[in-house]
């Protein structure tokens, strides 16, 4: 039990969790809860010396066993501690990283300032969405010409060329008629490889 006397070793750790339930239940990505998390991180430290305190304890002539209760109760308390920050973590990349891909891998979009998301994210997060797209990006690059990884695999293209309709200007995009310039209401046959990823994030719509 901790200090207070009103709450149990592991019960900060455990909302952790519930928050990631919460998150798939209600099909969202909540705001990183940082205060939550370091708590739980103090929590693991106080844990580690009050081990510490138990070891230095004991007699200088009493054979160490390690299975007293006390040193029991608090590394059962750590471990399950670790368990949920870990779970916590790994389901808010696992998150991520469906985002990522439901809009055609377009990390701009997915940070874009009129996208709360970033608001929910840590800057650990950030850093590895960016992270995670440069390997995605170099990956990608190897073989662009052949397939785009990027596209959809659960509604495959009947057609390799799309005729299009500029919804949002969206600048320059090189092709391979060239580049091309993407003006509101202007349309486009191009091959569908090079604007797959600008449908997805709803510049284009095709006609």
């Amino acid at each position: 039990m901790t200090s207070s006397g009103s709450r149990q070793f592991g019960d900060l750790a455990t909302q952790l969790v519930q928050e990631s339930r919460r998150s798939t239940l209600t099909d969202t990505l909540l705001k990183y809860n940082d205060s939550l998390v370091r708590t739980v991180i103090r929590e693991q430290r106080n844990l580690e010396d009050l081990i510490n305190k138990a070891i230095a304890a004991q007699p200088d002539d009493a054979a160490f066993t390690g299975d007293e209760p006390a040193l029991l109760l608090y590394q059962t308390a750590i471990l399950r501690n670790k368990r949920c920050l870990l779970a916590y973590h790994a389901h808010r990349i696992d998150r991520l990283r469906d985002m990522y891909w439901a809009l055609g891998a377009a990390l701009p979009a997915l940070l874009a300032d009129n996208n709360d998301l970033r608001t929910r994210l840590s800057p650990h997060e950030v850093d590895f969405l960016r992270e995670y797209n440069a390997s995605v990006m170099d990956f990608r690059g190897d073989f662009s010409s052949e397939l785009d990884i990027a596209s959809s695999v659960t509604h495959p293209p009947r057609d390799l060329h799309a005729l299009v309709r500029v919804i949002r200007d969206c600048g320059v995009i090189q092709t391979e008629l060239g580049s091309i310039d993407f003006r509101k209401g202007q349309r486009f046959m191009v091959r569908r490889a090079d604007i797959e990823h600008l449908i997805v994030q709803g510049y284009l719509e095709e006609v």
